[in-house]
């Protein structure tokens, strides 16, 4: 099978034979707390700072998920108040569950065609200020936050990078809070997230002195500084995500193929194919260019068009990523995540040349 779902998402081949050495090893059943382990550990923490170039002033940790990481941020990191800017599903999510936690959420819905640079921000007093660096649900990115940044310069950024992290480069000193899960482009099994704290955030937490949870960040950062987890943590992942950042290349490298493998697709897209909904054509969701995701790609046509294109896919060993949230029936996603090979690429093309409405080829 051939998968392009946007998550979890095609692992590196290479992984395979991880997972074995790793039980060859022994890493399986390794003591948590043991110096193999801390090691291990410390090798994949060294090797982000040095593959993804996040500075070394930034402290990485391990935890479960993503969705972990928005609870460490309102637990720790937030005395009363964040505000969170989004246009989708997953920025949706994160202000719900911030508001199971705090007192006072605002949230502020921009349109998907829309600039976060462009939208009217209110006066706020926000501790945090939560973004998504890339919207799963509907395939656009955030290309940068100036007017964030000189509007809340108090408060603390935060970024929601799931999708993208490992994929293209990152502004790092543009945010205080970054956090992914590796099941997407970091090309490994689910279960476990990388989350980027900058030295500013640690003395935030600090300020607010939190350590009533068993993941708060403290208590978190008092492990991580001997290279050890606040949990009994998933060593093996850890382990496959040290040997998978010895492999790839630098950021810088995979950046630009990931870049010009979108524009690949989206030009696919836009030359081949009848653009008109009403006709059983397909166009990509968001229309602006500069707004579209490098990532996670959303191809919009009829339910019927999506339902029936997905259909065919699976008989060809092909899986597609569903729409999601209000594009839940009218998209499908494609991943242009580092572990998909130019074979999946190519064959996922011919598939489509084949099924969807072409364009009329005009001779002169």
């Amino acid at each position: 099978m051939i998968t392009f779902y946007p998550g979890p998402s095609k692992v590196y081949p290479v992984v395979e034979h991880y997972l074995k050495q790793a039980f060859d090893e022994g890493v399986l059943s390794i003591n948590h707390r043991s110096q193999t382990c801390m090691q291990i550990t410390r090798s994949a923490i060294d090797l982000l700072h040095q593959k993804l170039h996040i500075p070394e002033d930034y402290t990485i940790y391990f935890v479960s998920s993503a969705t972990e990481v928005w609870e460490i941020i309102a637990q720790s990191l937030t005395q009363r108040h964040s505000l969170h800017l989004y246009n989708g599903a997953f920025g949706d999510k994160w202000a719900e569950y911030a508001g199971r936690i705090l007192p006072q959420v605002t949230r502020v819905v921009y349109d998907y065609e829309q600039s976060i640079e462009e939208i009217l921000l209110p006066d706020s007093d926000a501790d945090v200020v939560c973004l998504t660096h890339n919207e799963t649900s509907n395939g656009t990115h955030l290309k940068q936050w100036n007017t964030i940044l000189a509007k809340y310069p108090d408060a603390l950024i935060a970024v929601d990078a799931t999708s993208s992290m490992a994929g293209v480069a990152l502004d790092w000193q543009t945010a205080d809070i970054w956090f992914a899960s590796v099941q997407k482009c970091f090309g490994l099994p689910a279960g476990m997230a990388v989350m980027v704290c900058s030295p500013r955030a640690l003395q935030h937490a600090e300020s607010i002195g939190d350590r009533k949870y068993y993941n708060s960040l403290l208590f978190m950062n008092d492990n991580f500084k001997k290279y050890q987890t606040h949990y009994t943590p998933n060593v093996l992942e850890i382990y496959l995500l040290s040997k998978i950042l010895e492999q790839i290349p630098d950021i810088s490298e995979t950046s630009a193929r990931i870049e010009a493998q979108a524009k690949e697709w989206y030009d696919f897209f836009e030359e081949h194919f009848d653009t008109d909904l009403t006709h059983g054509g397909v166009k990509p969701l968001v229309h602006n260019p500069e707004l579209r995701s490098d990532t996670v790609l959303a191809i919009e046509a009829q339910p019927a068009v999506v339902k029936h294109i997905k259909q065919i896919m699976e008989s060809q060993g092909i899986t597609l990523g569903n729409g999601y949230g209000a594009w839940k029936d009218s998209t499908f996603r494609i991943a242009n995540f580092p572990a998909i090979s130019e074979a999946d690429r190519l064959a996922l093309r011919e598939q489509l040349l084949l099924h969807l409405p072409n364009k009329a080829v005009v001779t002169v």
